[in-house]
């Protein structure tokens, strides 16, 4: 059983869904990715979704671009955030960890390099933003006879057809993208998330994550009222970039806002 599959399985005989932040790898430096990988999980994590720094994120609003700028003002690169993986998994080899990023970075390294450095590294699942499963399909089966899962993107606005191809193509989970627009969208329609979940649990028989405009405790409790797993990207990427400064402080910041997401998703 992967390490997404078993993370899930476990929470679900707890009664407990999974808390999923996103980072971007080297934001705002390379050496402070790993310690804040580890902050996460001591306040709560049970995914880690690590960010692969891209110089053109379409999918992302202004504060996961900027994050992508600071960690590539430091050449992060693919092989510096498998780097910062193997690190991790020095200490911890439990928490799941998935690659978020964009495809070119991973068909500049080579889909069977990238494959055989991420599994080594200890990466568990990959979501390439700019790969759709219908252009996906040799990639995918490639990925995942090497056991990284396949995560894809549901947004409001995919049809009943597609949803059920992409329920079909993915593994681990898939990403329920809560608003229409960029990541650090505002408001979040939890009544119209919850709408949409019962429509895609239809065609998607792996859990559902959501994620975009989950910003603090009461609404990360809402959402994992109706879903498998809360994802909360840009209210970390803020608290990194108000103390891109001083790490030490950065963590704890963020390990207060993670943790009280927890707290909130337990009660």
């Amino acid at each position: 059983m992967s390490r997404i599959k078993q993370a899930f399985a476990t929470l679900k005989d707890q009664g407990k869904k999974a808390l999923i932040p996103y980072i971007t790898a080297g934001d705002p430096q390379k050496d402070a990715t790993v310690p804040m990988m580890h902050a996460l999980v001591e306040a709560g994590a049970d995914i880690i979704e690590l960010g692969v720094p891209f110089s053109d994120p379409m999918a992302d609003g202004p504060t996961i671009q900027l994050a992508c700028e600071r960690a590539l003002a430091h050449n992060t690169s693919l092989h510096d955030v498998l780097s910062m993986v193997v690190e991790f998994r020095q200490t911890n080899t439990t928490t799941p960890v998935v690659l978020m990023g964009y495809l070119n970075p991973v068909e500049r390294m080579g889909h069977e390099t990238f494959a055989a450095a991420a599994v080594e590294a200890g990466v568990d699942g990959v979501l390439l933003v700019d790969l759709p499963p219908e252009e996906a399909v040799d990639v995918a089966e490639f990925f995942r006879a090497r056991d990284l899962d396949m995560i894809y993107l549901i947004a409001p606005t995919t049809t009943d057809a597609r949803i059920e191809a992409i329920g079909k193509a993915g593994s681990g989970y898939v990403y329920y993208v809560s608003l229409k627009g960029v990541t650090g969208s505002a408001t979040l329609d939890v009544a119209d998330v919850a709408r949409n979940l019962q429509r895609i649990r239809q065609h998607v028989s792996i859990p559902v994550g959501v994620g975009f405009g989950i910003s603090n405790g009461e609404t990360a409790a809402a959402v994992g009222n109706v879903c498998d797993g809360v994802i909360v990207g840009s209210a970390i990427i803020n608290l990194i970039a108000a103390n891109a400064a001083q790490p030490d402080a950065a963590r704890h910041a963020v390990a207060g806002l993670v943790g009280s997401m927890r707290r909130a998703l337990d009660a």
